[in-house]
């Protein structure tokens, strides 16, 4: 059979435009691909959830790629060891209490059991705003294209509305940024220095609703409480983003 290039064309245009428009308004936005923003996006979209992740850059999987160093090994602690189970990838015991794991088939079995439980992916996508009314609740995200953001260019973007919103951006805190320079009630203290432990054994306490319709996860939850950060270790991500999941879930029950 010849290939017909304007059938591919419009294949690709047609599918895109439809998912565009049928995600317009979801349950949960998850902004950040990282290990963070795929759990959770798996876990709450296998609730039946409309779940739309949000990434501004062309690949996902955040941090965990590069593994330490670009070295592609990660490290998970004994308490997320059960998520690793979970999304079957695999590992290896280093010492007690402590697992080595691929970073790119984490990433790649993260992601496809996203998608496996009905999360769409919007990449190249950057989050600029967000829309807040009189109810003095996040509900819904101003998008455009990262490559309009990164030639600066002066084109008005679209909003995805949202019941809520997770911030999995990493050490960035996108959206909780946004929300405080907007005049929000929310200080982002902004991540300190490198303590493993620390960071690990506080982000389920940081991994909350820190204003009315947005959760912090992963890095991003630590930065808004100005809590260290961790390096490849990555348990307290998978960790975060299960308990983000599980706040989401709850409230819109």
């Amino acid at each position: 059979m010849e290939l017909d290039e304007i059938t591919i064309s419009r294949a690709i245009l047609s599918a895109q435009m439809n998912t565009l428009i049928e995600y317009m308004e979801l349950d949960v936005a998850i902004v950040g691909a990282g290990p963070a923003g795929l759990t959770c996006a798996a876990l709450v979209a296998g609730k039946g959830l409309r779940v739309g992740i949000i990434e501004k850059k062309l690949s996902v999987g955040g941090g965990m790629w590069g593994g330490g160093m670009m070295f592609p090994r990660i490290v998970v602690q004994e308490a997320a060891r059960h998520l690793l189970d979970r999304f079957s990838i695999q590992y290896t015991p280093f010492k007690e209490g402590y697992y080595i794991a691929k970073s790119v088939e984490a990433v790649s079995k993260l992601t496809a059991a996203a998608c496996d439980a009905g999360a769409e992916f919007f990449n190249l996508t950057s989050v600029e705003d967000v829309m807040i009314k009189a109810d003095g609740r996040i509900s819904g995200l101003v998008i455009n294209w990262t490559a309009v953001e990164m030639a600066h260019l002066h084109v008005d973007p679209l909003v995805m509305g949202c019941r809520y919103t997770v911030d999995a951006t990493g050490h960035e805190s996108v959206v909780a940024r946004l929300v405080e320079k907007k005049g929000g009630n929310l200080a982002v203290k902004g991540e300190s220095f490198m303590w493993a432990d620390r960071a690990e054994t506080n982000i389920l306490r940081h991994t909350r609703e820190v204003y009315p319709g947005l959760v912090v996860a992963g890095m991003a939850a630590n930065a808004v409480a100005g809590e260290s950060r961790m390096g490849p270790v990555f348990g307290g991500m998978l960790l975060s983003g299960e308990q983000a999941a599980g706040i989401v879930s709850q409230n819109l029950k």
